[in-house]
C-alpha cells in the first residue's frame, strides 16, 4: 500500500488528477480542486498523502495536500452510497469544515451544493455521520493542536472550540461562519504562548468576526 508519494509533479489535469513522477515511474493521481490547487505548477517537487483503493481490474491512488482532508474523504466513503469519486466531489465543493459545520447543524442544503448530492444522499449523510460530531471536533482540534502535542491538550481544545461555538450561536453566529474563525484565533493564540481561555478565545473571535 502506498501512504505518500513525493516527486516531480509532471502533469496536472485542471479535472481530477495529476501525475506525480517518482524515479522515473509516472503515479497518476486523483485529487480534488482543494488539493489540485495547492501543488505547485509543474515541473515542480510535489507531496502528497495517499489513500490506496485496490479494485479488482484497478489498483487507484487518491492524493490529498493534508491529513485532514484525507481524514475526511475515508469518513465520507463509509456512508452507503458515497464512492471514492463522490467523496471528491463533495471535498471538491466544500472544505472539511464546512462539511463538519453542516453536519453538526444537519443542513442538507450545504451538502446539496456538491455536484450528485440529491436530498436523500445528504439526509443519509447527516444521519450516518451525526453521531461522529465528537471525533469530528477532535479532527478539527488536531489542525490546531499538532500530532506531536500530547492528547489532553487536542481534547481541551476541542472542548474549547466547542464550547466557544455554542457561546457565539447564542449571539446569533452561524456555525458555518463562526468554525472557521474560532479555529484561527485558537491557533493564534496558541502559536503566540498566551493560552486559549474560553472568554479570551470569544473575545478575539468577536473581534474577527466583526471585522
Amino acid at each position: 500500500m502506498i501512504g505518500q508519494l513525493t516527486g516531480l509533479l509532471i502533469e496536472q489535469n485542471e479535472a481530477d488528477r495529476c501525475i506525480i513522477d517518482v524515479n522515473g515511474v509516472g503515479y497518476v493521481v486523483f485529487t480534488s480542486n482543494r488539493t489540485l490547487a495547492r501543488l505547485p505548477r509543474p515541473p515542480e517537487v510535489a507531496r502528497v498523502l495517499i489513500e490506496t483503493i485496490v479494485r479488482e481490474d484497478a489498483i487507484l491512488l487518491y492524493g490529498f495536500a493534508e491529513s485532514y482532508e484525507r481524514d475526511w474523504f475515508r469518513l465520507l466513503t463509509t456512508v452507503q452510497g458515497v464512492g471514492v469519486r463522490m467523496a471528491l466531489s463533495i471535498l471538491s465543493t466544500l472544505s472539511p469544515d464546512e462539511i463538519s459545520t453542516a453536519i453538526m447543524t444537519a443542513d442538507k442544503a450545504t451538502l446539496t451544493r456538491a455536484p450528485g448530492v440529491g436530498a436523500r444522499l445528504a439526509v443519509r449523510i447527516l444521519t450516518e455521520l451525526s453521531g461522529k460530531v465528537a471525533s469530528l471536533s477532535d479532527s478539527i482540534a488536531t489542525v490546531v493542536v499538532p500530532e506531536g502535542k500530547d492528547k489532553g491538550s487536542r481534547s481541551q481544545t476541542a472542548q474549547t472550540l466547542s464550547d466557544a461555538l455554542l457561546a457565539l450561536e447564542g449571539l446569533g453566529f452561524r456555525r458555518v461562519e463562526s468554525q472557521p474563525v474560532v479555529a484561527k484565533v485558537i491557533k493564534r493564540l496558541t502559536d503566540e504562548g498566551k493560552g486559549s481561555e474560553l472568554d479570551l478565545v470569544i473575545r478575539e473571535s468577536l473581534r474577527e468576526l466583526a471585522r
